[in-house]
């Protein structure tokens, strides 16, 4: 760090500063999954099946309408490290306090449309009738906590893109308990079933947002945030809507093609669900740990750009390559030698259990592949491009995808050879993301030089 309280992301030696960077991110990450999972075991077991399958049916479209916004949260910490890079004071400020504004703007109108919209949605991804009102009810009051959530993110990124990765940590594992201590009370004291996980989550998320803030007034930076300064600055808009509205219409459309997954899989029943919904917890433990290399990559990237430091660019993506595929084929192995166990921890049904190692076979043995693609994809968004990697996620992870549904899976209509779509697509979207990394390596080296 320097006396700004910026760290100096281009200068060597990297391998220490990447891990200074990606471990209290990676540890955010497990936090919040630590305490999403508190949400499913909490409700698998003192609620039943029909209550768990009901919260993890509302998770890719959860992710569909919010992850849309929360790509424009990267877009910000992207324009902000890049800033702070080429050590622009204003730009800095003026990114800063426009991000604050689309977070507060986007948290209410994504607020106001998934509660009113919740039951429709969930109807038309074919949701079984004997979980619908339960999921309905939890998606309602989850949404009143998108201004919270989004306000977060928002300040969560500018605060990384300073290199401060261990205040979002402390937030997180504050708020965290509380989600968990107010779930126990409502659920298995008030007996609210999945109304009380829903109102324990956004209570943490105010909370989360209201700590950012007071950690963004008291910044010792040009990040500081001045309530009198919150506005849409048109520059800074561009720039953040360029890197960030692709990133986030990218997560957006995997969503879409995980909400026709999940709508598959509820055609196999509330048993089938709950035991996607009980392994999905453990995939994501790995997604989580190795998209915080990912954005690492990018925020790096990011700030040699700015600096135009062009020739640390590689060193930095072949550095978060091997260390995501350390951490996936690690967690992969322990997936894989545990699986009951795991699952375990969500449900004590004997069916869940038998229908969630479906998945987690496949993800556990495939996810390396998911690590290198995600890396690739950020990586290429930290050095300024971020139209062409949705378009190539568009044909390649969720074309692919969708394409299987229609193709692969009714050859044999079984939840392994569904979940087979997920390492098909990550592996043809991955190999297109490579090669275009080099080639836009080329150019901008070549642009560098004229």
């Amino acid at each position: 760090m320097n006396k700004r309280g910026i760290l100096d992301m281009t200068t060597g030696p990297f391998f220490k500063k990447i891990l200074i960077f990606s471990i209290p991110l990676m540890l955010t990450g497990v936090l919040q999954l630590i305490y999403n999972a508190a949400d499913v075991m909490v409700v698998g077991r003192f609620a039943g099946s029909e209550s768990l399958a009901a919260v993890g049916s509302t998770s890719s479209l959860v992710n569909l309408i919010i992850n849309l916004f929360v790509g424009l949260s990267t877009g910000a910490g992207v324009v902000t490290s890049r800033h702070i890079g080429a050590n622009a004071t204003e730009r800095i400020n003026k990114s800063v306090h426009t991000a604050m504004a689309i977070g507060i703007i986007s948290g209410f109108a994504v607020g106001v449309f998934g509660f009113f919209l919740s039951g429709k949605f969930l109807s038309l991804m074919g949701t079984p009738k004997n979980i619908l009102p339960l999921a309905t009810l939890y998606l309602k009051i989850y949404f009143l906590g998108a201004p919270g959530s989004l306000v977060y993110n928002f300040g969560a990124s500018i605060v990384r893109s300073t290199g401060d990765t261990k205040r979002p940590l402390i937030i997180l594992g504050f708020t965290g308990i509380i989600n968990v201590v107010l779930n126990i009370i409502l659920v298995v004291g008030f007996h609210f079933d999945v109304a009380g996980v829903a109102i324990a989550t956004i209570v943490a998320q105010y909370i989360s947002a209201i700590l950012i803030v007071i950690r963004l007034k008291n910044i010792d930076n040009a990040c500081r945030l001045n309530f009198k300064k919150i506005r849409i600055y048109k520059t800074e808009l561009k720039e953040i809507i360029k890197i960030g509205l692709p990133a986030g219409f990218q997560s957006s459309l995997f969503s879409f093609s995980n909400v026709l997954i999940q709508s598959t899989i509820n055609s196999f029943g509330s048993v089938a669900m709950a035991g996607n919904t009980a392994a999905q917890n453990a995939d994501a433990i790995i997604y989580t740990c190795t998209n915080a290399v990912a954005q690492t990559a990018m925020t790096f990237t990011s700030q040699n750009m700015g600096a135009k430091k062009y020739v640390n660019i590689r060193k930095i993506y072949f550095m978060c390559m091997g260390f995501v595929l350390v951490i996936s084929v690690c967690f992969g192995a322990v997936g894989l030698l545990f699986p009951e166990q795991i699952i375990g921890i969500f449900t004590t049904e004997a069916e869940v259990i038998e229908m969630g190692k479906h998945r987690l076979f496949i993800m556990m043995t495939t996810y390396f592949i998911c690590s290198i693609m995600d890396v690739s994809g950020c990586q290429i968004r930290g050095m300024g491009k971020s139209i062409e990697p949705m378009i190539i996620t568009l044909l390649g992870a969720c074309g692919i995808r969708v394409l299987w549904l229609y193709t692969g899976f009714p050859l044999k209509k079984e939840l392994w050879n569904l979940y087979l779509s997920y390492p098909i697509s990550w592996l043809i979207t991955f190999i297109a993301l490579f090669i275009c990394f080099f080639v836009f390596e080329k150019r901008i080296k070549k642009h560098s030089a004229s």
